[in-house]
């Protein structure tokens, strides 16, 4: 999204942007003598600098197939993408969305919407993997097939098959005719530059980071270098490790407290988990912390709760059906992660369970502490929240 351009950043922040420059090289380096080498080169010109912030984002995961760079496929990343995009759909007609994540699904609806023919292929065995549990994500995938959105699921794409442009792709041994392929699989840290300057990448293959937001090189805080975005990985506030956050509202609070930082500052940048919400036509769909899959990969054994219920009061006009199912740790009763599905107000319910988690309640302290706002346009004087949780407290 372009929110200003450059001109507004020089007159109202005081800061230069230099567009249409790629960064060629950049140098961290300390001589015998003690001195220190700083520079980034960039459009054939030398820039030196006491502070480096590393914002270079991600990359759309594409896997190493045939044919990926025929005309007709595409990621969505980029303003310039979206176009390229919208441009070439005036002469295709069915198109293959290859990844059932957030941003795959949102695209086959509006896709479905404007009368295309649409296939979302997924190597996993339900929508949003990852993230979502396969109960909560299986009504979005029946949503979208009530809209023309055809799904072929447990089968990766293997090649994009064409001549001159894209014709079909194979995906599980079906040959799946198409005019385009949008490749939604995914985003991996471009950590092209942090290689050159020596930096330390983490297990997840993105940067390591200080709260701080400094980076490490070979083990030692760089004391001039910071990081923020994509580029990064975080702490989990659910358990000790890493985890990625790739989101806008992660970025931005990183991007703050790096160039805060960079300035002299001595802000930190705490664990995270990760509240995500996305609506998809007229559902929503939300979550935070842990999914069971994630928790399963911690090697945590896991209890939930569920209940459905409406966003307003049974009397209210215009209620929608909301779904809210949480997790727990089974030993600890540590609330871990949420999910929720709606017609409505999902996003203020997500940062409810949210606040929960960081603040490390279990399910029996989440009963006694908490409290919810009520309106009867706005929620259920006993809001569903509270019913999952307590049917969580049953089944612990």
């Amino acid at each position: 999204m372009i929110m200003h351009e450059p001109s507004w950043y020089a007159k109202e922040r005081n800061i230069n942007i230099i567009t249409e420059t790629k960064v060629e090289s950049a140098v961290n380096d300390r001589a015998q003598d003690g001195t220190m080498t700083k520079h980034v080169v960039a459009g054939g010109k030398t820039y030196e600098y006491d502070s480096l912030v590393l914002a270079t984002g991600g990359k759309v995961f594409i896997p190493p197939i045939e044919g990926t760079n025929l005309p007709g496929v595409f990621t969505v990343r980029t303003v310039k993408g979206g176009q390229e995009i919208e441009e070439y759909l005036k002469k295709s007609q069915k198109v293959a969305i290859a990844g059932a994540g957030v941003i795959g699904l949102e695209l086959a609806l509006a896709l479905a919407n404007i009368g295309k023919d649409v296939t979302v292929i997924e190597m996993m065995n339900q929508v949003i993997p990852r993230i979502a549990d396969k109960d909560m994500a299986d009504p979005i995938q029946e949503y979208l097939e009530s809209k023309g959105v055809k799904f072929l699921m447990k089968t990766p794409v293997q090649g994009v098959i064409g001549t001159d442009k894209v014709e079909a792709v194979n995906a599980g041994g079906n040959k799946i005719p198409c005019d385009m392929v949008v490749f939604a699989t995914g985003v991996r840290a471009n950590v092209d530059l942090a290689k050159e300057l020596g930096l330390d990448i983490g297990q997840l293959g993105a940067l390591c980071v200080a709260p701080t937001l400094q980076a490490y090189k070979r083990g030692r805080l760089c004391p001039d270098i910071f990081v923020c975005g994509d580029v990064m990985q975080c702490q989990s506030a659910v358990y000790n490790g890493p985890t990625m956050s790739q989101l806008g509202s992660s970025a931005v609070k990183e991007g703050r407290v790096a160039g805060a930082n960079a300035a002299g500052k001595n802000l930190q940048f705490g664990p995270v988990a990760s509240p995500w919400v996305s609506i998809i036509g007229d559902q929503q769909i939300a979550g935070t912390g842990m999914s069971l899959g994630l928790a399963s990969w911690y090697g945590v054994e896991t209890v939930t709760g569920k209940a459905t219920g409406l966003t307003r009061a049974r009397y209210y006009p215009d209620a929608k059906k909301m779904t809210v199912k949480i997790i727990a740790d089974k030993n600890t009763h540590r609330l871990i992660g949420g999910q929720i599905l709606a017609g409505e107000e999902a996003t203020g319910r997500i940062d409810w369970i949210t606040a929960a988690i960081l603040s490390g309640v279990t399910a029996e302290e989440f009963l006694i502490r908490a409290e919810n706002a009520y309106c009867p346009p706005t929620s259920q004087v006993r809001d569903v929240v509270f019913a999952a949780v307590e049917d969580l407290v049953k089944n612990l």
